[in-house]
């Protein structure tokens, strides 16, 4: 992983150097904030450890610039002086802590390990929806609460779409917000199971493994072995499987002690127009627009439609309703077919050859097909890997080249500049060696 040490002081800029040498960390340490802003727009860091009186800037607005390049960065700000207010104004910044000089060197260690473990499987965003005006989503939120004063591991039991991992990582921010948390999804699992280190990464933490009902004969035990392995104990399991899946027995005695039932989306009519806005939020502020308001007759059109497809089809419907749609208010979804697909639209490519531009062309309509795939098959890995002939282990490969995370495919965590940050839960797939993990 990648560190920007920021230390106008040759010694202690040495000193630090000197302590990561030989770590996970790959450190390019400067004197000069103008320097580390030259470096961060030429390369991806993961965290960026800075003084607060630097020549020229201070730490704070380093911190500010550097936030505006790199949303993902963590940050960790170190001072002799610091004032209340410039840790408060740090914090308010998107620092993750503060370090007092002098400090242990062991204590600067621990906490990069924290940060290696935030970066590798960082925590859901608490400000993240949730919308539970339904009976039904009001039972479930309760009974999440009561699970989150537990340390019991959790199955979520529900259809495709309905919301199973929205459930999981609303469970881990009741729990425990700052921790690590990481969807590793069982249909990925081989014979050895999860990677030892990946659960020692995510020590305090939350790991959930979606899609239990795909788990192999052969991952069976190594999944229940990690489970109960050292590592294992120290973090909280989480688990979903469809309505009629039945667990293997030594599955079900360590995630089936607390089971709770997600309600498909025709069972929570009451949500079905505030998880419609919010959700034409998301999809608007992604592409830069502001959200059309829905007409009367779109809303009708919504509460009395089926939903098969739960939350997840209508999450596709209303990405395509904004794909064609140019005014301020949606009036109807009848012109668009709630199952039909939409287009397949490709942007233009920078212009040269032909051979390079349909290589790029190639490369767009490639990604776009991956997630029609994975919607139509309602996020389930192994049937979009049968309708796309390949193997899981395959599509999950083709899903990390495309910088699309397993666990949230509606996004991408492609960096804008250098190679792409991939996920303990990538890695794990991939079965790449790592240097081994360090206890603080």
């Amino acid at each position: 992983m990648d560190l920007l040490l920021v230390e106008d002081k040759d010694s202690f800029r040495r000193l630090l150097s000197q302590a990561l040498e030989g770590t996970v960390w790959k450190v390019k340490a400067v004197a000069d904030p103008q320097e580390a802003l030259g470096a961060m727009e030429a390369q991806s860091f993961h965290v960026l450890v800075t003084d607060l009186r630097l020549p020229g800037m201070n730490g704070l607005e380093l911190i500010r610039r550097a936030r505006r390049l790199n949303p993902r960065l963590r940050v960790v700000l170190m001072s002799a002086f610091g004032e209340p207010s410039d840790i408060v104004e740090a914090m308010r910044l998107g620092a993750d802590d503060f370090l007092p000089k002098p400090f242990d060197l062991d204590t600067f260690l621990a906490l990069l390990d924290r940060l290696r473990a935030l970066v590798g499987a960082p925590p859901p965003d608490p400000a993240e929806a949730w919308v539970a005006h339904s009976p039904a989503m009001q039972a479930l939120e309760a009974a999440l609460r009561q699970a989150a004063a537990s340390p019991l591991s959790v199955l979520f039991r529900g259809e495709r779409g309905s919301g199973r991992e929205r459930c999981a990582r609303r469970l881990h921010v009741l729990r425990h917000p700052a921790a690590p948390y990481l969807s590793l999804p069982a249909a990925t699992l081989g014979p050895e199971g999860p990677d030892p280190r990946t659960l020692q990464l995510l020590e305090g933490g939350s790991l959930f493994v979606p899609g239990l009902e795909h788990l192999s004969q052969a991952a069976v035990l190594p999944l229940a072995r990690a489970m109960d392995s050292g590592a294992g104990r120290r973090l909280a399991w989480m688990g979903s499987v469809d309505p009629e899946g039945v667990l293997p027995p030594v599955l079900a005695e360590r995630l089936g002690s607390l089971e709770l039932p997600v309600p498909p989306l025709r069972e929570r009519r009451e949500d079905l127009l505030a998880l419609t806005r919010q959700l034409l939020e998301v999809a608007a502020r992604r592409e830069s627009r502001p959200a059309p308001w829905l007409d009367r007759g779109a809303e009708r059109q919504l509460l009395e439609h089926a939903w098969p497809g739960n939350v997840r089809e209508l999450e596709v419907l209303l990405g395509r309703t904004l794909l064609f749609s140019e005014g301020h208010a949606i009036r109807t979804f009848a012109d668009l077919g709630l199952g039909q697909a939409a287009p397949l639209c490709l942007p233009w490519p920078e212009a040269g050859s032909l051979d390079g531009m349909l290589r790029v062309v190639v490369r767009s309509a490639e990604a776009k097909l991956l997630r029609q795939a994975l919607t139509e098959a309602a996020g389930d890995l192994p049937r979009a890997a049968e309708a796309l002939a390949l193997t899981v282990r395959t599509l999950a490969q083709r899903l990390r080249d495309h910088g699309i995370p397993l666990e949230d495919r509606d996004s991408t965590s492609a960096s804008p500049k250098g190679e792409r940050e991939r996920t303990a839960m990538e890695r794990a797939v991939e079965g790449e060696s790592r240097q081994p993990w360090k206890a603080p």
